[in-house]
């Protein structure tokens, strides 16, 4: 039986480490690949810190990857609908054009480590994921990677990658800024 050719779209390496643990511990055999599109992130430096910890980790795991490396923070910010969509918009951002890229491509299934954080709204990335899975005609993988977040994070931080501290946009920047001056 040949591998499931999967487009994984990667946050960032923290995530993604047990993402690709779990997966491998699977039954059924995935030739993965790691897909870098993340235009929400801010600011540029947080950008360039996630990416390049999410190409070292790549290498080290010697996985292909393919890199949208556009820091799209304006046309991002001008594509939020209202504060309260921003998540909604983001994931529709992101999980469109994995979808179009491994239906262009020919993978077989695409998937995200957004599936992994607590923090997500997970139900609306699934929903989201299966929209453009439909509307692309390639399957999108669903996994609840939740129950391996603290684990992945461990790892993470023994391995040395770079550890973020917000989701990666603005809004949560502000709210992560809110929330410590509170207290």
């Amino acid at each position: 039986m040949s591998p499931m050719n999967l487009l994984l779209h990667i946050c960032c390496a923290p995530c993604s480490i047990a993402c690709v643990e779990a997966l491998g511990l699977e039954g059924e055999c995935f030739a993965i690949t790691g897909f870098w599109d993340n235009p929400n992130i801010h600011p540029y430096t947080e950008y360039r810190s996630r990416r390049d910890a999410f190409c070292l980790f790549a290498k080290e795991k010697k996985r292909p990857l393919i890199i949208e490396d556009e820091y799209g923070l304006r046309s991002f910010i001008k594509g939020v609908p209202t504060i309260d969509e921003r998540c909604g918009y983001c994931y529709r951002t992101r999980l469109e054009k994995a979808a179009r890229i491994a239906a262009e491509k020919n993978y077989d299934a695409f998937s995200t480590t957004l599936l992994i954080s607590p923090y997500q709204d997970h139900e609306l990335i699934r929903e989201t994921g299966e929209k453009f899975a439909a509307e692309f005609g390639v399957e999108f993988l669903y996994r609840d990677f939740r129950p391996r977040f603290r684990e992945g994070q461990k790892q993470a931080r023994q391995a040395g990658y770079y550890m973020q501290k917000y989701c990666g946009c603005v809004f949560s920047e502000e709210e992560r800024y809110l929330k410590e001056a509170k207290a």
